[in-house]
């Protein structure tokens, strides 16, 4: 499914016009993202977790090459999906 197909899915089930499900639809992925941006944690009980993770600077190889090369730290968003959804999907 992708996010044309999700805002449809909502305005039918919701009853809502299609714009105003995408404002539904690209309001909450925009709180998602600047809640993560600001190092937050999301928790929708029952659905799951979206969090930030940080990685650590490392040392990998350039797959062409072979020669080693510096890795920088970065964040990285996760999701680890709830009860709920994990044995709605089983």
């Amino acid at each position: 499914m992708n996010k044309q197909e999700l805002i449809g899915h909502v305005a039918d089930r919701g009853g809502l016009s299609r714009n105003d499900a995408m404002r539904a639809v690209e309001t909450m992925l925009e709180v998602i993202t600047s809640t993560l941006k600001r190092g937050d944690e999301v928790r929708l009980v029952g659905f799951g977790n979206f969090s930030v993770t940080r990685r650590k600077a490392s040392t990998g190889r350039n797959p062409r090459t072979g020669e080693p090369m510096q890795i920088k730290a970065s964040s990285q968003p996760k999701f680890r999906p709830g009860k709920v959804l994990k044995d709605a999907v089983q």
